[in-house]
């Protein structure tokens, strides 16, 4: 039986979406076609989105090829963190440290609805006496 040699994961995190490829490789990440330096505009959206790998040490072992559609970069950032985490079980990687870090649970916070009669979710409009 030959092994497979792409493992996939979905991410989701507020209203991004994202599908993650891995193989085998010298830890190259494309996000949309573009090197994940070039697209995410902060450092510290790289960091977290490469937080599995770091964690169970594979970082340069894995390359990682992803779409994400949606959201703004904070939202895909999660969104392909989660992908990686899964795609990672389905690689056959340790499941518990992954876990223990929480890499495994989809964070579903996203933003609250306006109400009516207020000027946000929660702002109301301000007191006035007279």
């Amino acid at each position: 039986m030959a092994k497979k040699e792409t493992f996939y994961g979905t991410g989701r995190r507020k209203s991004s979406i994202a599908r993650v490829f891995l193989t085998k490789g010298k830890g190259n990440i494309v996000v949309n076609d573009r090197q994940v330096d070039e697209y995410m505009p902060y450092a510290t959206l790289v960091m977290d989105l490469k937080q599995p790998l770091e964690l169970l040490g594979v970082a340069d072992k894995y390359d990682v090829m992803c779409t994400v559609k949606g959201g703004g970069f904070t939202g895909q950032a999660g969104a392909i963190r989660l992908g990686i985490a899964r795609a990672l079980l389905e690689a056959g990687e340790d499941r518990s440290t992954l876990k223990k870090a929480g890499m495994l649970s989809r964070d579903a916070r996203a933003k609250e609805r306006k109400k009516y009669g207020l000027k946000a979710a929660r702002r109301a409009p301000q007191f006035s006496k007279r």
